[in-house]
């Protein structure tokens, strides 16, 4: 899922109740996430990420 989400606009949830939309830069093998929202870029750990929607 996370292939075909590259470059598309996604929402993440966190364990905390955070909530990230933007655009999937990049990810790696253990889920760690780039999302870039046009001003900002944000690196969110995989092991705090409970979803992921596109």
């Amino acid at each position: 899922m996370l292939e075909a989400s590259l470059e598309e606009t996604v929402t993440v949830q966190l364990k905390d109740g955070e909530v990230y939309t933007g655009e999937l830069a990049g990810y790696d093998q253990h889920m760690n996430l780039v999302i870039e929202d046009g001003e900002d870029t944000t690196i969110i750990r995989g092991d705090n990420v409970v979803t992921i929607s596109p």
